[in-house]
């Protein structure tokens, strides 16, 4: 009976933990720049290393590769910086 029941609980454990771990993965998608901006003011870049190309910003973009990659259609330069200003 013992056995059948810490089964039972490991089971629920690992269950919720990939419920809570998939929760947590899901990033937001913009219909466009003038909402993703409202967030993020200075854009989103894939990752820290990304240079704009279009000169200076008045912003530092946010750096999440998750949300780039969702957002990435935003990318009009292919720059890897989502909506920068």
């Amino acid at each position: 009976m013992k056995k059948v029941v810490s089964i039972a609980l490991s089971l629920g454990l690992v269950c919720s933990a990939g419920y809570i771990a998939e929760a947590k993965s899901a990033a937001k998608t913009y219909k466009n720049c003038t909402e993703l901006n409202k967030d993020y003011k200075g854009g989103v870049a894939e990752s820290s290393s990304a240079k704009n190309k279009g000169g200076k910003t008045k912003y530092k973009p946010y750096v999440s590769k998750e949300l780039y990659t969702v957002n990435k259609k935003m990318d009009r330069d292919n720059d890897k910086i989502a909506c920068e200003k």
